[in-house]
């Protein structure tokens, strides 16, 4: 799936092994009617938006006939830069990686129960699906990753779902902020340690991601078993 408006639109895990009636996205508020159309010809009936407040009154969602429930997670990385910015410092891309790393610890340290309900929303019906926050990296790609090990995905299939935005999303010509080049060339894709700090953190918190499904997610066996019956190809 290619649209013109939505880049990282595209379903959940590897090919030919891509999950029934999910799909990943980034934000649904510049689709054009085209797109909008296709996507309506998936059947997708539920949206589930991680973006924070802002971002959702910024751009609403363009889809119609759908529910959208909303799951706000705020970017925190986005007031993060600002701040150095603001203060006079030019971050530069290991700047940029680290504080990445720090906002993956974040959805699992401040975010686990936007985790825990989006998978609520999943267990409730398997009706099509579509995720999202902005770009449909980071928040989006957490939960996708999530979901896929929840359903017993190999970790090989779970990284090649994730490092799938890099070759999907396109870094714009011209930045509306002051980052430099080499900065905005990591704050516009995905690195697997990005994704390994949150897991990390899942570990130092949870003792495992057994522990954090059971713990934190609420996903114990009958839920997962549901899971597996709702979305498994």
């Amino acid at each position: 799936m290619r649209f013109a408006s939505s880049s990282n639109f595209r379903g959940v895990g590897a090919d030919g092994a891509a999950l029934r009636n999910l799909y990943r996205s980034d934000h649904l508020g510049a689709l054009d009617a085209a797109d909008a159309a296709q996507i309506r010809a998936l059947g997708v009936t539920r949206v589930l938006d991680f973006r924070g407040v802002q971002e959702r009154s910024c751009a609403a969602c363009r889809l119609t006939g759908v529910t959208v429930h909303s799951l706000p997670i705020e970017p925190t990385i986005v007031l993060k830069l600002s701040g150095l910015l603001a203060g006079g410092h030019r971050p530069t891309a290991a700047d940029v990686a680290a504080h990445m790393q720090d906002t993956y610890r974040g959805f699992v340290r401040d975010n686990t129960p936007r985790f825990a309900e989006f998978f609520r929303h999943l267990l409730a019906s398997g009706e099509p699906t579509v995720f999202h926050c902005t770009a449909g990296k980071d928040r989006t790609g957490f939960a996708a990753a999530l979901l896929l090990k929840a359903l017993g995905a190999p970790d090989e299939e779970v990284m090649q779902d994730y490092l799938l935005t890099n070759d999907r999303l396109l870094l714009p010509e011209v930045s509306r902020s002051a980052l430099p080049r080499e900065a905005m060339q990591v704050l516009w894709r995905v690195q697997p340690a990005f994704l390994l700090a949150a897991l990390d953190e899942v570990d130092t918190r949870y003792g495992s991601l057994e522990g954090y499904f059971r713990e934190g997610l609420q996903l114990r066996e009958a839920e997962r078993a549901r899971l597996r019956s709702l979305y498994r190809p």
